[in-house]
């Protein structure tokens, strides 16, 4: 059920949520937090609210969405409620506002939290450069951004680092947990070395690349470098480098990636780039402050930057994982000299 109220009031949107659960039952009862939306009003509004309906599934919550319209207009606020079906396990505020009150979100927000339960607060698009000075972030006790979804996403994560306060994270972290689960996995077989360095393939803008070459550097303790892929989407290629071999995760198409280390068979695994629902619903499961992640930017400065690494067939990269040189440096060609690897055109992809 969507009701629209027109021209109104913060005050008159309570009274209406009020009603509501009179007329249909304790529908806004057991809410675990609140969460509040800040983004232009426009398209992508809605796939904003989408994402967080089906992450109320897991948290049920009431989201407010602050989508400021038009600067120019006369000053207004217009107001719709989402319940039931079109709301998923939440309850959904959309605030539009207009004018001078567009500047006014944190005020327009707060008679509409709920007592007594935390608040996150989520720029889907274009974040504020200090999260935590900002009205709304300060209201919060978690604030999520999404360095990915901005114009410069490695700007943005130079801008998250600089200004990271306890309580921030990013989307472009949440993105890594499927891959430091799998290269934390790797090192836990025989045998039992230390990683010397460590090298990092993935597309020019991607975030999350050097968030994880900066996660490798701080937990291992090593030099990592960060390469610009060929092909493929997002993270390709991460390779741990050790006396008896390296270990190789690849993961040439978004999807299925292949594990390769000494001693052992290769492992095709499941590596799905995560959707943004994905990605908000694990963030929604804690509300302490991230300090891997806030190691994981103040490593960021630490990451070399190498050039455009050449793409590896699996063959290749299982002979350079048992220490076969010669036979992953490239295939020979019938005039006896080593044929070059041939390159792809790359995706452009966040």
């Amino acid at each position: 059920m969507i009701i629209d109220l027109p021209s109104t009031t913060t005050s008159q949107i309570n009274s209406r949520l009020v009603r509501l659960r009179d007329e249909g039952g304790a529908t806004t009862l057991g809410r675990v937090l609140t969460l509040v939306i800040v983004t232009e009003d426009g398209q992508r509004t809605d796939a904003a609210i989408d994402a967080a309906n089906d992450a109320s599934r897991e948290h049920p919550c009431r989201v407010i969405v602050v989508a400021r319209g038009a600067r120019q207009a006369a000053p207004r606020l217009d107001a719709q409620i989402r319940v039931g079906g079109d709301a998923g396990a939440s309850e959904v505020v959309v605030l539009r506002l207009y004018g001078e009150l567009a500047k006014e979100g944190a005020s327009c927000v707060m008679p509409l939290l709920l007592p007594d339960t935390p608040v996150v607060a989520w720029w889907p698009f274009d974040a504020p450069v200090s999260p935590s000075k900002d009205p709304i972030g300060q209201l919060a006790q978690r604030r999520i951004t999404d360095a990915a979804a901005e114009k410069n996403p490695i700007k943005a994560l130079e801008t998250r680092r600089a200004h990271y306060a306890p309580g921030d994270t990013d989307l472009a972290w949440t993105r890594l947990t499927l891959w430091r689960a799998m290269l934390a996995s790797s090192l836990d077989l025989p045998p039992y070395e230390k990683v010397v360095d460590a090298e990092v393939t993935g597309e020019a803008d991607s975030p999350s690349t050097d968030l994880l070459a900066a996660w490798l550097t701080d937990r291992l303790k090593v030099n990592a470098k960060r390469f610009k892929a060929t092909s493929g989407e997002g993270i390709v290629q991460v390779t741990l480098n050790r006396p008896s071999g390296h270990v190789d995760l690849h993961r040439p198409d978004g999807k299925v990636g292949t594990l390769t280390q000494p001693g052992q068979p290769s492992r095709r695994v499941a590596l799905q780039r995560r959707s943004v629902r994905d990605c908000l619903a694990e963030e929604l499961r804690r509300l302490d402050p991230d300090e891997v992640y806030a190691a994981a930017l103040k490593s960021l400065s630490k990451v070399s930057k190498g050039r455009t690494a050449a793409p590896k067939t699996e063959a290749a990269t299982a002979a350079a994982a048992a220490g076969e040189p010669e036979a992953a440096a490239g295939t020979a060609a019938p005039n006896g000299k080593p044929g070059a690897a041939k390159k792809s055109k790359a995706k452009a992809s966040s």
